[in-house]
């Protein structure tokens, strides 16, 4: 695993682990050229659209892991709402913009950001109370995801999906994150127009399932 990461306003520092594997560099470029394209975050603090319905069930309090953050709109959404967010990326460019989105919204104390390899795995941290992860899919971190949360801890993923959409390798089969979160108490769930999501809570005492994994 690599990651780079600062608390905001001590500008971004780097530890080099292992290196990177090839198609992470590549996609770091890759998302590095398109998040330089866009330029600085003017807008977008908000929770993505697919889960607006539901920001109520979102806490005012406690932390959270914003994966794949991009450009920080979310992660930069639940400091304001009151909690400690740490956001990850693997473009140094999309993390250089969200520190300085956290900045100008006054909740630089309140985020830290860094650049990880998620081909890693999820890279090391105790539980938190809320998971966001949108449009971003690996199905190999399904399990560590919900192993993150804290028992009530809330989950909200999104991503590309076979299911009124195009087939791929980057998209989920039909019933995909159903089945991986099928022992998180289910609030709301979609899937269509190529896109599937889900929001569910872990319970705070663990399913008959869960503990026959272990």
């Amino acid at each position: 695993m690599v990651e780079v990461g600062a608390r905001l306003g001590t500008g971004v520092g780097a530890e080099s682990g292992a290196g990177v594997p090839a198609v992470s560099a590549r996609d770091r470029l890759r998302w590095d050229a398109e998040y330089a394209r866009r330029g600085v975050a003017t807008d977008g603090v908000r929770l993505p659209a697919v889960f607006a319905g539901h920001a109520d069930v979102v806490p005012h309090s406690g932390s959270a892991l914003d994966l794949a953050c991009g450009q920080g709109g979310t992660a930069v959404w639940l400091a304001e709402r009151g909690l400690e967010v740490r956001g990850l990326d693997v473009s140094p460019v999309a993390i250089a913009q969200a520190a300085d989105l956290a900045a100008r919204h006054g909740v630089t104390g309140r985020c830290r950001f860094g650049v990880v390899d998620l081909d890693d795995g999820l890279p090391p941290g105790g539980p938190v109370d809320v998971v966001v992860c949108h449009r971003f899919r690996d199905p190999r971190l399904y399990q560590a995801l919900i192993e993150r949360l804290k028992p009530d801890g809330l989950i909200l993923i999104s991503v590309l999906s076979e299911i009124g959409g195009e087939r791929g390798p980057y998209r989920a089969g039909p019933g995909e994150l159903s089945a991986a979160f099928a022992d998180l108490e289910p609030i709301a769930a979609g899937e269509g127009d190529g896109l599937a999501w889900l929001i569910g809570r872990r319970p705070k005492q663990p399913s008959a399932v869960t503990l026959g994994r272990s």
